[in-house]
């Protein structure tokens, strides 16, 4: 077997059983059991179950990264000393997104892969997210506080988690989604209408009245 088809299987096996199982439930071992590889070929091509996931990772933050950044370039050329509006932003990342997962797995184990860094990331996977892949992020965030400019810091930071939140948690659990409206509602729902139907919602999110105060003696 070449060493492309056996580096390309192990990054197949390894992505889907992360995205299923997570990382510390998901052993070399099953992934080369799995891949129909030995362990020498995970070791001889990675070196270690750290630099697998993030050998992984990089399969699609890569590609997802070039694109989001040429993306904004385009938006920032478009509107030259004006700010970009929140709505072009994030319709800007959501088209990223899904141009991506089109050239890889599926969206959905993009989505649970994102949703892993998130709520499993060991401390390698944040510095390695961070160092490779921070400059882009950065600048979408910079982008996004200039076109909400009435929201304090710490109250951005929790608005544009609470959105990433709620796009990973509905486009990993799409398929059960489109089960549903196709079973209760009689709607057959593509992607781009699922982005369609999100879009107002994290925008009005991003958008909504600061919540009051909460005073001193109620605070948990």
């Amino acid at each position: 077997m070449a060493q492309t088809d056996t580096v390309t299987r192990i990054l197949d096996t390894a992505e889907v059983l992360f995205a299923e199982r997570g990382f510390a439930e998901t052993s070399l071992r099953t992934i080369t059991s799995k891949a129909r590889v030995n362990l020498a070929a995970v070791n001889y091509h990675f070196g270690s179950k750290k630099s697998l996931i993030q050998a992984v990772f990089a399969r699609y933050l890569d590609p997802f990264t070039e694109r989001f950044h040429r993306a904004l370039d385009e938006l920032q050329a478009h509107y030259g000393e004006e700010v970009i509006p929140l709505e072009e932003l994030l319709e800007t990342m959501a088209r990223s997104v899904l141009e991506v997962p089109a050239e890889r797995n599926s969206l959905k184990v993009f989505m649970r892969l994102l949703g892993l860094a998130y709520s499993q990331a060991q401390g390698h996977l944040r510095r390695y997210i961070q160092e490779e892949y921070g400059s882009v992020f950065t600048r979408f965030t910079e982008l996004v506080r200039q076109a909400t400019p009435e929201l304090p810091d710490a109250e951005r930071f929790w608005r544009l988690h609470f959105m990433l939140g709620t796009v990973i948690f509905t486009l990993s659990g799409l398929d059960a989604l489109r089960d549903i409206a196709e079973k209760d509602y009689g709607e057959h729902v593509t992607v781009r209408d699922l982005i369609r139907r999100l879009r107002p919602v994290v925008v009005s999110a991003m958008q909504a009245p600061l919540p009051a105060p909460v005073p001193q003696a109620a605070e948990a």
